[in-house]
């Protein structure tokens, strides 16, 4: 009977060791949020980069000709669910706080652009999208799954990274935040 006791005993505490190592694990994957940090060795782009890349309409765009304004860039593509359910709100916030200095630029990663441009056109998407590729995300720092952000503070440092679907009032408490901060003097 005694040999059944310890039996019993070991199993028990075995059991809570796994459901106590079960809760830490979770509990850290918690902590992290849903927005996982970047790699160290991503490059993250700066303003002064002067890449141009092609719009949609076959424009070209720098990220150099919005100096002094507060940038988000939305990287994201037709076919992903969560992209077409931020850029509603990314329109609004183009159009309410454009006057101010805000200015979104879409970053449409799609196989094919016409899938971008019907997408576009259905979303009533009111800033300048750029057709994307491997070359652009990669002199982002990388982009590792969409939809992903960046947002650009008026003197041209990153000043956000957002990956996946953003809690939307902290984004844009956080545009309006930088939209309130004066440009930063240029050294002569």
């Amino acid at each position: 009977m005694k040999h059944l006791s310890r039996n019993r005993l070991l199993r028990l505490a075995l059991w809570t060791l796994a459901v106590v190592a079960l809760l830490i694990l979770f509990q850290g994957a918690a902590h992290r949020g849903s927005e996982p940090r970047e790699p160290r060795t991503a490059q993250p782009a700066s303003i002064s980069m002067d890449f141009a890349m092609k719009q949609l309409n076959g424009e070209p765009l720098r990220l150099s000709d919005y100096h002094g304004k507060v940038i988000m860039v939305d990287f994201w593509a037709s076919w992903c669910p969560p992209c077409r359910e931020e850029i509603p709100h990314f329109v609004e916030w183009q159009k309410q706080y454009g006057g101010e200095g805000l200015q979104v630029i879409g970053i449409a990663m799609d196989d094919y652009p016409a899938d971008a441009v019907k997408a576009a056109r259905e979303l009533g998407i009111n800033y300048p999208v750029v057709e994307g590729n491997d070359k652009i995300a990669s002199e982002f720092g990388g982009v590792y799954g969409l939809p992903f952000k960046l947002v650009f503070g008026r003197g041209g440092e990153i000043v956000a990274r957002r990956r996946g679907q953003a809690h939307l009032p902290s984004l844009e408490r956080l545009l309006r935040t930088h939209l309130a901060e004066r440009l930063p003097a240029r050294k002569p």
